[in-house]
This record gives C-alpha cells, structure tokens and sequence, in this order.
C-alpha cells in the first residue's frame, strides 16, 4: 500500500494512468478486505495522509474534512461544539479508535445503519465532495452550504462506488446538534408481534432515531427484539413517547424495557459486531421492511447474530469461525433473492469463494458509467458494485 503526501498524490495518479497500472484508492486500509478482491498486482493507493478538518461552519452545520480523516476524530471535535455527523460507526468499530475509518472510506462504501431511519444515509448527509479521477483530473461538485445541491448527481455515484470510479479526496457534510436527552426501548415478543408493531411505529408520528431489529448470537442469550432509540431536547417528551410505544406493545403481548443511555449505546455496540478478527463471515442483507420476522425466522439464518434496520429491512449478520458453512450463505442469498431483496458478502473464510454480490438490473448502466469515469479500467479492477466478479 503506497501512502503519498497530499502534494504527491495527483502526479501519482497521473503516472498510474499513463503507465496503465490497475490500482485501488483506499482511506486508512482497514476495510481493503471487504468485498470481491481486487485484481491481483493492483497497487493500493491510501488516502491516510489527507488528514484533517479543513472548515467546520458551526452556524452553517456544515463540515469539511479530507478524506482519510478518521470518522472518530471528526466527531470529537464536533462534539466541542455540541454537534455530530448522524452516521452510526461502520460495523465492527466503534468511538474508541481508529477502527471507525475514514470519512473517505465511509462515503465510498456507502453503507448506512439503523440511524437512517431519522436521519437518512450517508449520501444523504454529503454535501460536497473533492475527488481525483482516472486521469488525475481533479473535480468537485456540490458546496459547503446544505441549500446548495449543484453536482447532486456525482455526489450519488461515488457514495457507494467502492473506488471504483475515482479517489476521493475530500467531502463536505452537514452536522446536526447533538441531541441533549436520549433513551432506549427494548421490546422483545413473538416475532408476528413485533412485525404488526414495526409496522404501528413506522406509520406512526413518532420519530426515534433507530428502529432496529437485533438478534444476539446464542453466547449473549440469542435473544430477539426491536431496539429503539428516542431523542429529543426534553426528557418528559421522551417519557411520554416510550410509554406510548409500552401500551401500544402490551395488546400484543410484547414486553417493553425503557433503557437509559448507557444500557442503550451498550445494546447498540453489540449491533456492530466483536471486530472483524473474530469473525469468518459477514453478510449484508437486505429484504423488504415486511418480511423481516421472515428473515428472522429462517433456518439458514439460524443461531447467528443479525442487526436489521426495520425501516429500510437492510442489515449485517454474521458468523465466528467455523460456524457457517458456504451452502448456507447460498440458500439465505436465494431466500432474500425470492423475498424481493439481496445478499451481499462482504467478508467470507478463505477457500469460500462466493460473489460478493450478483448483477444488478441495472448492469448495463453500471458499465457505462464506469467506460465514463475509468475507460481503460484500471480502478478497483473486478470491484464494481452491481456486477458480477468473475470468478477466480
């Protein structure tokens, strides 16, 4: 992994391209495992010294950093400022390192989590963007303020690219107050009965921040829920929404448990997994928000931990070494196949060898855009969301 000074990474770039070398851009590295491999003799590009936050506009919410700032840094120093970036800690991370990655990582991998039931995905939350293209042409789109959307379009497609059309650079993206009360519900039941009740709280007036479901694995209990988490500026709205959401829970024969802050970032931590060195398997999963309790319920699926956003039906499961055998990876991606959904790998024990992803409808588009951006397609070769890797 070649990791250049910010002045040496256009000329770079440039030479790649002229020497026509593939390559692959990556923030810190810690996540270069993910997904298909990369074809092999692809030099890795590291973005780890474009380090920084170069303009925080408190006034404006809005934040701009370069692109292999740790996500962990950027929100300490928001949080001097009683603000955040409302983007839960990528799986297997938390606030305590250097594991959350980098913002550039973030937005190219575009995974979102249960907090984008308020507050809607990454793209949703960039702004601006700065990038380095093939070539080494540089471009930017968007701007620093939340009303302007010029260059909407750019900003969409390389949030979740996976380096495959350029290297991001630097990115803009808006801040929110940290909210000053927050509080959990735990509600554990029947699965039919949580569905109807999923299905009462997206419909319903109130606005929690997540709305998850999460299965731990059977060395915590293998216990089944929904965890919701509330905020707001006052702890009595906060008290009135949870016991709206408890009365509504008992006709259904669902027990609710109000939690406190603590007992709820310690519930959400579990969600994002033990770390990537504990486990084998990791599995992005997505099916419609309605047939999760069938998800839930699948044999393929059972015994491992699974942490679902109800409002969108996407989510991780996945599995300790030795515990998952790849012919149930095949039949839970048919089963999310058949439910109108998707199975995406993105971790997965050497010799395994399943696509990380299948094709998309969309393919031909896919490729087009790629010609457009990568014509001699050198970046993240056999790495292009929405198509098929080849097999090896």
């Amino acid at each position: 992994m070649i990791t250049p000074e910010p002045s040496e990474l256009q000329e770079l770039v440039r030479a790649l391209h002229r020497q026509a070398t593939p390559w692959q851009p990556a923030g810190l590295g810690s996540r270069l495992s993910w997904g298909p491999p990369v074809a092999a003799g692809s030099t890795t590009v590291s973005c780890g010294r474009l380090r920084g936050i170069v303009e925080h506009s408190p006034g404006d919410f809005t934040v701009t950093a370069q692109a292999g700032t740790p996500l962990v840094e950027v929100q300490a120093e928001l949080a001097h400022h009683g603000q955040w970036l409302a983007l839960d800690w990528p799986w297997g991370s938390g606030p305590a390192g250097e594991a959350s990655g980098s913002l550039g990582g973030l937005v190219a991998r575009g995974l979102a989590g249960g907090l984008r039931q308020r507050y809607l995905g990454v793209r949703d939350q960039l702004i601006g963007i700065e990038l380095i293209r093939a070539d080494g042409t540089r471009a930017r789109a968007g701007g620093k303020v939340v009303k302007n959307v010029a260059g909407y379009d750019l900003m969409r497609l390389f949030t979740g690219s996976w380096g495959a059309l350029g290297l991001i650079t630097s990115v803009t993206l808006r801040t929110l107050p940290l909210p000053p009360q927050r509080r959990g519900l735990w509600l554990s039941g029947p699965l039919e009965a949580l569905g109807q009740l999923s299905g009462w709280l997206l419909s319903s007036s109130l606005s929690p921040e997540r709305i998850d479901w999460w299965r731990a694995g059977p060395a915590q209990g293998g216990d089944t829920g929904l965890l919701i988490s509330l905020a707001s500026i006052n702890a009595r709205t906060l008290d009135e929404q949870i016991t709206c959401i408890a009365a509504k829970a008992t006709p259904f024969g669902i027990a609710a448990l109000p939690m406190e802050p603590a007992d709820l970032d310690a519930r959400v931590a579990k969600s994002r997994g033990p770390g990537p060195e504990a486990c084998d398997w990791l599995l992005r999963l997505a099916v419609r928000p309605s047939q999760a309790p069938v998800l839930l319920a699948e044999a393929a699926l059972a015994g491992l931990p699974v942490c679902l956003s109800a409002g969108s039906g996407i989510g991780f499961a996945w599995a300790a070494p030795g515990q998952l055998p790849a012919y149930r990876v095949e039949a839970l991606r048919r089963s999310c196949l058949g439910w109108g959904g998707y199975l995406t790998v993105l971790r997965q024990p050497a010799g395994a060898q399943l696509p990380a992803w299948l094709d998309a409808p969309s393919r031909p588009m896919i490729e087009a855009i790629k010609r457009q951006f990568d014509p001699k397609q050198l970046l993240a070769r056999g790495r292009l969301p929405g198509v098929q890797p080849p097999p090896h």
